[in-house]
């Protein structure tokens, strides 16, 4: 394939980046990089374009860094035929094609497209040559993982490294683009070395708290003030309890929120709850778990909470584990510490468990949250040791640099052609516009090669059958006592945001193929769109796992055995996977890279997945925090500029995904 540099587009004025990416293959990639010889020493080093990240600018520059200073770098190289691996990737996962669900193994996908151990040697070789630790090569040669001394690492990039004021933190950047010797340019498509990668978050939400970014979640706010006697108590299923409160959308009293649904509770409002009957539980099933860093009592936590629930325990057939040591953990305090993600694999491991309490769990567990997890996913990938990955993890918006955009997508495509279905968390920010100031999707959810997977709340009844369901969107007003009695310190719906599904157009990626026709045209403008699915993700009717905390980050030490309640789009995706799993059983078929099926099924059968729409009135939930005592109103579906609606939407995408639709899809 040609390489051409970046086509810009027309964008946003205000966004943060000053370019994007007319994508023109038919599967939507963005095209490799093309190494343009650099204006010094020309005849000796190419830079690598796109390889800076927008905020290192003058502005924000805080200095250059200590010589000393540990650094993690990835070094990008191209597939030997990118048009190939794309037209691949798009033939087996369409229906129609002569070659759907017939997809390479990974040894074949490797031997075909891959970079060569050749050009992998070299990068590694130069590389140590100049002094630097080479810390991961996946069997693929996509990529190179690097760790060395800033000192070093300027030498080896031609650049100087700054730290920088970007979201809340001090990160290290290259002040200039990166270089590399002319001899390694035909081989090498891209470099990243800036820690932009490391605030990659997990994206779970507990109920009273705002959402993690680039810094963990924390507290809501709070005014100070008498109790109220709101005192909601949380509900064991819909409508079990109500509280009165200051008059609110037509009316005082309230249904309260949920204590958190149980495994049980999932399986019957997605409809599976008979499954189990027919010998369908996820049996002959894997579904693999990427996170950073790794809890040190999963299964200890799995067990106590199956025993409260009276769910089957994990045995060595239904989970396994590939983990880094501690000792191999790194960058912990950028990203947010083990213990910022101990609740994520607790959620994502009994989510899944509980929804297919007989599929096989694999969790990997990468060495940081940047290049440790493109690692956990090429162990995935290269060993074909799954077809369904659930990631409940995410940048901030798509601010992150071309280069590592291009070489995670890279693993997109890989994943596709391998029959390897991947489902991402859309985002707990909804627009992201808070952060960016301007609106863009998360990455990697906003990938046209990845599932992404939005979020509802939802009530289930004393039944176990959903009784609402909309988008996720909470806003909260706290209620406070007054002279005049009880009353929203804010008039409503309030101006405390509690989180809301990620999503919206993309600004690097065009419209896939499988989009056009589905997506209104007004929304997508030509670009790539993200949900394409949604699940359970409000906190407020969440889901309730079992945990025995991380206390000290240093020695993992952790405390005594609790229930906590959590939401998040990182509920949403595992659910997803689960279900996917239960379907892939009952059918005999493997999904793969799901997306040009399911919008085909939405095309063919309306209505095959639950369309999300705006109530007719507002949907509100009194909230009273265990902790604080204070007193809140949940008002639901109000999530940034993204919107429920009729048919595809950008909160829900098609709509809430079940077990009958995503059936429909499995036997197109």
């Amino acid at each position: 394939m040609q390489r051409r540099p970046p086509t810009p587009r027309r964008h946003d004025t205000h966004r943060t980046r000053t370019t994007a990416i007319a994508l023109t293959t038919a599967a939507c990639t963005i095209g490799a990089v093309l190494l343009a010889a650099g204006p010094a020493n020309a005849a000796t080093r190419h830079t690598l374009p796109d390889s800076t990240p927008a905020w290192a600018t003058a502005a924000n520059d805080a200095g250059t860094v200590a010589a000393s200073t540990d650094v993690e770098g990835e070094v990008y190289l191209p597939l030997k035929d990118q048009h190939g691996a794309e037209a691949l990737a798009t033939a087996v996962s369409t229906p129609g094609n002569a070659r759907y669900r017939k997809p390479l193994t990974p040894a074949a996908w490797i031997a075909k497209y891959a970079p060569t151990k050749a050009d992998a040697d070299q990068v590694t070789g130069y590389l140590r040559a100049q002094g630097l630790t080479i810390t991961a090569v996946p069997a693929s040669h996509e990529f190179v993982v690097f760790r060395g001394p800033a000192s070093v690492v300027n030498g080896v990039l031609g650049t100087s490294l700054h730290s920088y004021r970007h979201a809340g933190r001090t990160l290290v950047a290259p002040s200039t683009a990166p270089s590399l010797p002319s001899s390694l340019a035909g081989i090498v498509s891209g470099v990243s070395v800036d820690q932009g990668r490391l605030l990659t978050h997990p994206e779970l939400v507990q109920q009273g708290e705002t959402p993690a970014t680039s810094t963990p979640a924390r507290t809501l706010r709070q005014q100070a003030t008498a109790p109220t006697g709101i005192d909601a108590k949380c509900s064991q299923y819909d409508g079990q309890h109500t509280a009165t409160v200051p008059a609110a959308y037509g009316q005082t009293t309230v249904r309260t929120f949920a204590c958190g649904y149980v495994p049980s509770q999932l399986r019957s409002a997605y409809g599976v709850d008979g499954l189990a009957a027919k010998g369908v539980q996820g049996q002959g099933q894997t579904v693999a778990i990427i996170d950073a860093y790794a809890s040190p009592t999963i299964v200890q936590d799995t067990n106590s909470y199956s025993a409260q629930h009276g769910e089957p325990a994990l045995t060595s057939a239904t989970f396994q584990q590939r983990v880094p040591s501690p000792s191999q953990f790194t960058d912990t305090a950028l990203c947010q510490e083990p213990s910022g993600w101990q609740g994520e694999e607790t959620l994502d491991v009994q989510s899944v468990h509980g929804v297919a309490p007989a599929a096989k769990i694999l969790y990997v567990g990468g060495t940081n949250c940047g290049g440790g997890l493109d690692v956990a996913m090429s162990k995935i990938l290269d060993q074909g040791l799954a077809n369904l990955v659930s990631n409940s993890y995410g940048d901030v918006g798509e601010n992150v640099p071309l280069s590592s955009i291009r070489g995670q997508e890279n693993l997109h495509i890989q994943a596709a052609g391998e029959g390897i279905g991947l489902y991402f968390s859309s985002g707990d920010n909804g627009d992201e516009s808070a952060a960016l100031g301007s609106a863009q999707p998360d990455f990697p959810a906003s990938s046209p090669w990845v599932t992404s997977v939005g979020g509802t709340a939802i009530g289930v009844g004393a039944d176990g059958r959903k009784t609402f369901e909309t988008g996720w969107g909470d806003v909260l007003d706290q209620i406070v006592s007054s002279d005049r009695g009880d009353v929203y310190s804010t008039p409503l719906p309030g101006g405390l945001v509690g989180g809301g599904a990620g999503g919206g157009r993309s600004t690097l990626f065009a419209e896939p193929a499988y989009q056009k026709g589905v997506v209104p045209s007004g929304l997508a403008n030509g670009n790539r769109v993200s949900p394409d699915l949604a699940a359970l993700a409000d906190p407020y009717t969440g889901f309730a796992i079992g945990i025995r905390p991380i206390t000290d980050d240093s020695t993992l030490a952790t405390g005594d055995f609790e229930n906590e309640t959590y939401g998040g789009t990182s509920l949403a995706s595992p659910i997803t996977a689960a279900l996917s799993a239960l379907v892939q059983q009952s059918t005999h078929t493997r999904l793969g890279f799901a997306n040009p099926t399911l919008y085909a099924a939405d095309k063919a059968v309306p209505g095959a997945f639950t369309d999300v729409r705006t109530p007719s009135s507002p949907l509100a939930v009194a909230y009273t925090s265990a902790t604080s005592g204070k007193d809140y109103l949940v008002t639901l579906d109000h999530d940034t500029s993204l919107t429920t609606a009729p048919g595809y939407d950008d909160v829900t995408g098609l709509g809430a995904v079940s077990f009958s639709g995503m059936t429909q899809a499995a036997r197109r």
